[in-house]
């Protein structure tokens, strides 16, 4: 799973999707196909302005074309995921599994999402101790130089 989540795209293949895309926006009509080939390129993108575009187009195709519902919640989960949103990634996770509550690869993925949801807990648990500390300290100072 780590390795779909590390993916990232080449310069050259994004561009040729994002040029496909523009033109047939350009022409007044995009593709169910050449839209979820540019948001897929997008989510793989290294940016995170990138990859939040790209999880716009997914959405937008989630809500208008049904019929690839699996798909899009699969990849707006890694492309949360990756942007480190994992409650978002949870929920598309979740909703995917209703669908297809089998699926081993997202099984892992959803397992994944949590673990880091622990670990970016315990990181603010940490942060927010280590700050109670800092400012207990700075106040015994103050008191203990007030004393003076």
């Amino acid at each position: 799973m780590e390795e779909i989540l590390n993916d990232s795209i080449l310069t050259s293949e994004l561009e040729k999707f994002e040029k496909k895309y523009n033109e047939e926006m350009e022409a007044g009509s995009v593709s169910t196909t050449t839209q979820f080939e540019y948001a897929w390129c997008m989510v793989r993108s290294d940016l995170a302005s990138d990859m939040k575009t790209g999880l716009v187009l997914l959405e937008d195709l989630f809500v208008k074309h049904p019929e690839g519902r699996r798909d899009y919640l699969y990849y707006m989960a890694v492309g949360h995921t990756r942007l480190k949103d994992y409650s978002e990634a949870l929920k598309h996770a979740q909703a995917f599994l209703e669908i297809e509550p089998n699926n081993q690869q997202m099984i892992a993925l959803e397992e994944l999402i949590k673990k880091r949801m622990d670990i970016e807990g315990l990181k603010g648990v940490a942060k927010a101790t280590g700050a109670a500390l800092v400012v207990g300290g700075i106040l015994g100072l103050g008191f203990a130089m007030l004393k003076k």
